[in-house]
């Protein structure tokens, strides 16, 4: 396409390294659009910069401002690794931040790739140019959250867990919304560099569809009074021998005055399985459950078949299969629970206790108080994909809680983060969702995705809510759980084959 206006030909005339800085910066302003703040129109004006500046530019330029694009995005959301490594992991600073550099920069390899197909395959019409963009963002975004693991921290869909394009959440999830804001920054885009009013109007149509359509999909299903923990032990404590029977002491102190149906607490308060605490404990512990039930963070297995990071429940009914109740984390972070081949010696260095973890196996929901409970502990609820067939059917969980230790990462940005992720999850699967955290963030969400009570972060103290339990499933739920995220990979390379410029034959 000929450059229509002048911000068009300005941006033609850019030299690589005005570039290159440019796409930094907008990188680093999609990170603003994050919790804590709720500005998430600033997410589709940043990507819309980065559009801009491969709208007309060869696919080694284009991909060059996508890589830098990544690098200024994921380092500025991801700083706070910083700390786990340099306060905790005791690396030294430059080495600390040259980590944290290298993580953002292999991340951003993905959207390296699909601006250097973009440019390669863009065709002149500004329509098919924005869906091509918006297909290729989408699998930039869902080859980082499913390869290797997968590491979706701060996707560009989760800004949107607030604003217009939230109500899309139960139809087509946080990645669906990922491609509709990518297919808007390309529409914002395409105005600014080619006065194309056309997808605009079509992208914004189709973002204002949810009000047109049914909105509820579940039901509730009766009312638990919840009690949420917050112990407040500072990471360098949590496995410091001298200090434990006082931190134990003080987190049985608040289970002890909890007034719920069920307590929980985070994840490993108890760091080690609970056979291996002395017996005077164990029968505290037991007393407690005796009053109240107890969903307690701790460790499952052996030094032989290895242990699970795992809720164990503590003075709950034997559930309706006949057995107590207990989960283990299925899916493990890199580097902190798991150890990649070829990188023990990294670890190693981090000196990261019980670094190398066994997976657990099931994902049945704890019944009781005439609900069903799904435990997530720490990211796992970014992975709604692993957990979709616990929503669906005559079992499926009234009531999501997520457990988790952000102590590692300090109070600033991550907590506020992590918290915007599971409204996401609410919003899709329409559940409440409840937090129970070491630091922060403490917190209960309703199913409308909407946080109706929180603890001030690092403040020890019990958080007293009464969450209404949901049945029923979302069409996001029924189809994720059906099929995973092959329809998104689906329609996206669909679209990509569709839009992209046609292969000259000679």
């Amino acid at each position: 396409m000929r450059p229509v206006t002048r911000l068009a030909r300005w941006m033609e005339r850019l030299v690589p390294g005005a570039v290159l800085l440019l796409a930094v910066g907008a990188g680093a302003l999609q990170t603003a659009a994050f919790a804590p703040t709720e500005a998430w129109w600033l997410q589709p004006l940043a990507l819309a910069l980065l559009v801009a500046l491969a709208w007309e530019a060869s696919p080694r330029r284009a991909a060059w401002a996508g890589f830098f694009f990544g690098l200024g995005w994921l380092a500025s959301g991801l700083w706070w690794l910083y700390i786990s490594l340099h306060d905790y992991g005791h690396l030294a600073a430059p080495f600390a931040v040259a980590a944290v550099l290298l993580l953002a920069a292999f991340l951003s390899l993905y959207y390296a790739g699909s601006l250097w197909a973009f440019a390669r395959w863009r065709r002149p019409g500004a329509a098919a140019r924005v869906g091509l963009f918006a297909a290729l963002w989408l699998m930039a975004e869902l080859a980082r959250a499913q390869w290797l693991t997968g590491f979706p921290w701060i996707a560009s869909g989760y800004a949107h867990a607030v604003g217009p394009l939230a109500g899309w959440a139960p139809w087509i999830g946080v990645y669906g919304i990922t491609a509709l804001a990518a297919g808007l920054a390309a529409a914002l885009a395409a105005l600014a560099l080619a006065r194309a009013w056309a997808p605009l109007v079509a992208v914004l149509l189709l973002a204002g569809l949810p009000a047109l359509l049914p909105s509820s999909f579940t039901q509730a299903s009766g009312e638990i009074h919840l009690s949420l923990l917050q112990p407040d032990v500072a990471q360098d404590q949590k496995f410091d021998r001298e200090l434990w029977d006082r931190n134990l002491d003080a987190l049985l102190r608040q289970a002890e005055s909890a007034r719920g149906q069920l307590v929980l607490t985070p994840e490993s308060v108890v760091p080690l399985p609970l056979a291996y605490l002395e017996p005077e404990v164990v029968q505290r512990i037991a007393a407690i459950g005796k009053e109240r039930p107890l969903l307690l963070g701790s460790f499952l297995g052996d030094n032989r078949t290895g242990f699970i990071n795992s809720l164990v429940a503590v003075g709950a009914p034997v559930q309706p299969d006949g057995n107590a109740y207990s989960y283990g984390k299925r899916h493990l972070l890199p580097f902190g629970e798991f150890i990649p081949p070829g990188f023990h010696w990294f670890v190693q260095a981090l000196r990261i206790p019980l670094d190398d973890q066994a997976t657990g196996t099931h994902q049945r929901a704890l019944v009781l108080g005439g609900q069903r409970i799904r435990p997530l502990i720490c990211y796992e609820d970014l992975f709604g994909e692993d957990f979709a067939q616990s929503l669906v059917g005559p079992e499926a969980a009234t009531v999501l809680a997520n457990v988790s230790n952000l102590a590692w990462f300090g109070p600033r940005m991550v907590q506020d983060q992590h918290l915007q992720f599971s409204q996401m999850r609410s919003l899709e699967f329409q559940r409440p969702l409840v937090r129970s955290t070491n630091t922060g963030a403490t917190a209960a969400i309703d199913h409308q995705g909407r946080v109706t009570a929180r603890l001030p972060a690092e403040v020890p103290g019990v958080l007293e809510v009464q969450v209404q339990g949901r049945t029923g499933a979302t069409p996001y739920a029924r189809w994720l759980a059906a099929l995973g995220l092959w329809p998104a990979w689906g329609l996206a390379l669909a679209a990509v084959l569709a839009l992209r410029r046609p292969v000259r034959r000679a």
